[in-house]
């Protein structure tokens, strides 16, 4: 511009001057092309512009100004945002300590150390010619994610199952951070009741009429591209009262053998478990030896009897309780008898025969008076009220004694009724009891199956191949 202005004062000072006057024109035009030429040189002029700076937050930045033939005129740095001078030549002017000025060829570096937001904006390198020359560059400040905990759900929070519950993750930092939820053990997040995702944006995470299974650790992330991300752990506790299931609740063993018997519950708060029998809490002893493994708000209770005795027969109770409630299982454990020798050999002898199709002569006899011994044992110690005075009767005591075997061996009296349990086959009808308050999980429902089975081959294995043949 000032170049432009200097070539149209020699086009008028040639128009003035008359043309007669020729040598005059000439030491003019000679004089100024010598002036312009030395304003060129001299005159200062920015090399480069001010480039834009990003920083982060507590870090530092220099802001470069490469002035060229600067002379004698002098440089200033000036933040327009705030409308502070800074710097004047090699002076600081600023009463903030965090900035400085250096000089290297042609270059006036200004340093902003542990930058601050307040030190984002507009930065103007000023030089003092007349006209005044200045050139603009901007410092960005950008400050990493960070969770605002006096905003957000604190890092435990609960809900009673089946309530709806909000949780608020707030985080500030420049850029505006970006706020996501997803589950620490990596499973779904249910929202919009049936809308399953793995991660959720918003900063409100809703979650409607919440179950058990929800329960578990949450992760709030927030992130704006600058590191590093942070995040925030929300343990959601979902509190419900005991539940029990108990996978067979008939379990026979013979005296002097060893048998476990097993209980799952569930429950939040942690529950108080424990096992009773006739009336008294089971503690661990040589008698008894009791194992709990919990996972979470599940635990499986396990009892084992070692060295059955008459008086170890009976009903078992498995009982939960927690802040919101208490419930039980009830398991019965009863004798089955061990088999005579006799019977043994006839049993053998008849697998024999069965498989040469031989059938022996003494075999109607022999099963007549196995049949007798085995049902009148069984009946007299499952239901001792209705035992006879006498085991001995001929053939017709042992009919009824065989009879007595296929009813009363099979303990239909824990319900309260002697028969009331058993369908129109015979077969024992072992249900859900009372104490379930809703139905079992799938993995218990193979254990309970295993268990029938167990149960019905433990009643009949003793005599019932017998009364088959």
């Amino acid at each position: 511009m000032f170049i432009l202005t200097v070539i149209k004062l020699l086009l008028i000072a040639l128009n003035i001057f008359p043309s007669r006057f020729t040598n005059r024109r000439i030491m003019f035009l000679i004089y100024m092309t010598n002036l312009v030429t030395h304003v060129m040189m001299d005159e200062p002029r920015f090399a480069q512009p001010i480039p834009n700076v990003t920083v982060a937050v507590g870090r530092d930045a220099n802001l470069p100004c490469v002035v060229e033939h600067l002379g004698g005129y002098k440089v200033a740095w000036i933040h327009i945002d705030r409308q502070m001078i800074l710097t004047i030549h090699r002076h600081v002017i600023s009463r903030i300590p965090r900035y400085s000025i250096t000089y290297t060829d042609n270059t006036w570096l200004l340093h902003v150390n542990q930058a601050h937001q307040d030190d984002r904006g507009y930065y103007m390198c000023q030089v003092n010619t007349n006209p005044m020359i200045s050139q603009v560059g901007y410092l960005q400040v950008v400050v990493p994610p960070n969770i605002l905990d006096i905003e957000s759900t604190p890092s435990s929070v609960a809900v009673r199952e089946n309530q709806n519950i909000n949780m608020t993750c707030r985080a500030d930092g420049f850029p505006a951070p970006k706020i996501i939820w997803r589950r620490e053990d990596g499973e779904e997040i249910t929202v919009e009741k049936k809308k399953k995702v793995l991660v959720y944006d918003a900063d409100v995470l809703p979650l409607t009429k919440v179950s058990r299974n929800e329960m578990g650790a949450y992760l709030c992330i927030a992130t704006n591209g600058v590191p590093p991300s942070v995040s925030k752990r929300i343990i959601l506790d979902v509190e419900f009262s005991p539940m029990i299931w108990v996978p067979n609740q008939l379990v026979g063993a013979p005296s002097g053998t060893d048998v476990t018997i097993d209980c799952h519950t569930e429950a939040h708060p942690k529950a108080i478990i424990y096992w009773v029998y006739n009336s008294v809490m089971v503690l661990p002893s040589k008698k008894y030896k009791t194992d709990y493994t919990e996972n979470s708000y599940r635990a499986h209770m396990k009892l084992t009897i070692r060295n059955l005795q008459y008086g170890d027969f009976g009903n078992y109770r498995c009982i939960s309780k927690n802040s919101l409630g208490e419930t039980e299982g009830s398991i019965r454990v009863y004798e089955i008898p061990l088999p005579s020798t006799p019977s043994k050999q006839v049993t053998h002898t008849t697998v024999e025969s069965r498989e040469n199709n031989i059938i022996p002569s003494s075999r109607n006899d022999t099963t007549k008076s196995l049949q007798t011994d085995v049902g009148y044992a069984m009946k007299n110690d499952l239901y001792p009220g209705s035992a006879s005075s006498s085991s001995s009767g001929g053939s017709s005591s042992a009919a009824s004694s065989s009879t007595s075997m296929q009813t009363s061996a099979l303990p239909g009296g824990v319900a309260g009724n002697s028969l009331s349990s058993m369908g129109s086959k015979g077969s024992l009808a072992i249900g859900k009891s009372t104490f379930y308050t809703e139905r079992p999980p799938n993995e218990y429902a193979s254990s309970s199956v295993a268990g029938l089975l167990l149960h019905r081959a433990l009643l009949f294995g003793s005599g019932i191949y017998l009364i088959l043949l």
